[in-house]
């Protein structure tokens, strides 16, 4: 089966092949490379199809442009917020995103530039082998939206960086420079602009050279890291979407559509 019959339904997905055994995944909506609709069932779906194509042997996952994604589309979170069948929806895309990247046999690497936020962000984490440049914007924005950060962090950051600048970052939204993450352990390399497709390539490359058996064992007991997590990450994702239901999102995303700092109320009954 060619590329084009496997992967062309995709909508906001392109693919093209810098090495015969690897697939590289580029995020591309003209949007920013944002998490509308369509992008985030198609990142929930590509790591099924990556890990039963036996043409693949490595992925590589980048954005268009100068952006790796942008994070949640607007007009989906007002959808995820007003309807219930959305929410479900979405909610078991967010979870299949997460379980197929960490269930696919087949290693992942990520090339992550300009921003880093959102869906993308999921994906740019959980890769086997992230790598960023040294002013990628890297930001897990859900507190500032108004919701649990449910998405992954939960899964893999504090055994990425530790638990108290996991906290740190996941509860105050600030902005994690490319070189500061890969400092603390939150990603594999930091390489300049001009290298990054280039190196995600190599490392791509040896992987997809090297003994296949040997590598997919390795990545699924090391993998068993993070399906320890599982109940903790789903507590997260439920606690996320329940504050779709809430008032704070709905604040949250009133003010970043108006470009000011947000209102929320100063009390919670919890």
């Amino acid at each position: 089966m060619s590329d084009a019959e496997r992967y062309g339904r995709y909508t906001r997905l392109t693919f093209d092949r810098p090495h015969p055994k690897v697939l590289r995944v580029t995020m591309s909506n003209g949007k920013m490379n944002s998490a509308d609709a369509p992008m985030h069932a198609e990142l929930a779906q590509i790591w099924r199809d990556i890990d039963t194509d036996p043409s693949v042997n490595v992925a590589i996952l980048t954005g268009a442009g100068k952006m790796f994604s942008a994070g949640g589309d607007f007009a989906l979170v007002e959808s995820i917020a007003d309807d219930f069948e959305t929410r479900a929806r979405v909610w078991k895309e967010a979870r299949d995103i997460v379980y197929n990247i960490v269930n696919c046999g087949k290693p992942v690497v990520s090339a992550m530039r300009g921003v880093a936020v959102g869906a993308g962000l999921v994906c740019g984490l959980l890769a086997d082998v992230s790598i960023a440049t040294p002013d990628c914007r890297i930001i897990d924005g859900h507190t500032r939206l108004g919701v649990a950060a449910g998405d992954h962090a939960a899964i893999v950051w504090p055994l990425l960086c530790g638990m108290a600048k996991a906290k740190y970052y996941l509860l105050t939204c600030d902005t994690l420079a490319g070189e500061e993450a890969e400092r603390i352990g939150l990603i594999s390399l930091v390489v300049d602009d001009a290298q990054l497709d280039a190196r995600a390539v190599e490392v791509a490359t040896r992987l997809a050279e090297g003994a296949q058996s040997a590598i997919r064992w390795t990545k699924y007991a090391l993998n068993n890291w993070l399906r320890q997590m599982g109940p903790t990450f789903d507590t997260s994702l439920a606690l996320e979407f329940l504050g779709f239901t809430g008032p704070e999102v709905r604040e949250g995303l009133a003010s970043h559509r108006e470009k000011r700092a947000p209102l929320f109320p100063s009390g919670s009954p919890l």
